[in-house]
């Protein structure tokens, strides 16, 4: 086992004995807030722990065999007895060190999200529409497969069929997790209905795997973050608003929001009709820059929809389909049309579980 891997793994361990300790504490078993977000943490540490335990106790035995087998003081039966067990220790560690690298991966806070598909036909005029259709099939099949619902958010047809574009609502378990491998470009090589002298054209279709996002409905405002200013009304009402300071203005320091209220009498309502005024604004901001990061997400997942820019290219001639970011090709393009990804998201799952432990032992 590499050397940051096992510093982390001694670190993870005594924060494990630490919880445990502060969990026996009186005190904090009577802070109900705090015993549970503890226990919460513990709950998180202790698979990686127990693994760990483990890895050392197998790794003791596994230096015990290993001193029994070159021990020349005992006889042959016993030394091949170690030898045997050795084999079969080695096996346990390897294993071992494997669940242990899986489990430090850290969690895709996305993964289990359902998500918006979106398909636009790029380069290539009637033909990328065309396999916009196929593609949209494709992933249909793959969501039934799934036990996915799927729910047709918008669509645009194209004269000769397929779809210049098409967003799908995909809802079911780790939707995500399975289906974000598929943002990008995808090229097509076919010869079109349309093409009479048989030649191959290239054309491209592009991905976008939107995580849904929790819709904003509410804001939830920390007076201490809220400057109230109070002053006396200017305008219509009768000599009471000229009098006393009845007006409100709030200015929410974080964003440098400010409004203002002066229509009612009291500075009690204008002070609640501003605070509403103020949570309005507040969440239209963040509605709008949620807005903005799914717009920055899109263009950083398709590109601009160019030929040369592609993960997956489908070559109908020859049946086969060809994945560039793991130089993986696979003669089942019929197949994975009808909808069985599997024998591609599977090996984009394990190269990225792979690059995420090399991650870890740098």
């Amino acid at each position: 086992m590499k050397e940051p891997i096992r510093a982390k793994l001694q670190q993870i361990a005594e924060h494990k004995n630490h919880l445990q300790l502060q969990l026996s504490d009186q005190k904090i078993v009577q802070d109900m807030d705090k015993f549970q977000k503890l226990s919460k943490e513990l709950h998180q540490l202790l698979p990686i722990a127990d693994a760990y335990e483990r890895y050392c106790h197998v790794s003791d035995e596994l230096m015990a065999a290993e001193s029994m087998a070159n021990d020349q003081t005992l006889d042959q039966e016993m030394q091949e007895m170690a030898r045997e067990e050795l084999a079969s220790l080695r096996g346990d560690v390897a294993g071992i060190i494997d669940e242990i690298h899986l489990l430090l991966i850290p969690e895709d806070p996305d993964d289990a999200k359902n998500i918006y598909l979106e398909i636009r036909a790029g380069t290539g005029g009637d033909e990328a529409s065309l396999f916009s259709g196929d593609l949209f099939r494709m992933y249909q099949l793959y969501a039934q497969s799934q036990g996915w619902r799927w729910q047709v958010v918008s669509s645009a047809l194209s004269d000769q069929g397929g779809f210049k574009e098409v967003v799908v609502h995909v809802i079911g378990q780790s939707v995500y997790s399975k289906m974000k491998y598929e943002s990008g470009t995808h090229r097509v090589q076919r010869v079109p209905q349309t093409e009479s002298q048989g030649r191959i054209h290239t054309s491209a279709c592009t991905v976008a795997i939107l995580p849904e996002c929790e819709d904003i409905d509410h804001v939830n405002l920390d007076l201490s973050e809220i400057r109230v200013d109070t002053y006396r009304s200017s305008g219509a009402g009768g000599q009471h608003v000229n009098t006393t300071d009845s007006a409100v203005r709030l200015t929410h320091l974080p964003t440098n929001i400010v409004v203002e209220c002066q229509d009612e009498r009291s500075q009690h309502k204008n002070k609640a009709r501003a605070m509403s005024l103020l949570q309005a604004k507040i969440l239209q901001v963040q509605r709008d820059q949620q807005q903005q990061e799914r717009s920055e997400q899109r263009r950083l997942q398709v590109g601009s929809g160019d030929r040369s820019e592609r993960i997956r290219t489908y070559n109908f001639p020859q049946g086969r389909v060809t994945d560039h970011r793991i130089n993986l090709t696979l003669y089942k393009l019929e197949l994975v049309l009808q909808g069985q990804l599997s024998f591609l998201v599977e090996p984009l799952q394990q190269q990225d579980s792979a690059d995420k432990i090399a991650g870890l032992q740098s």
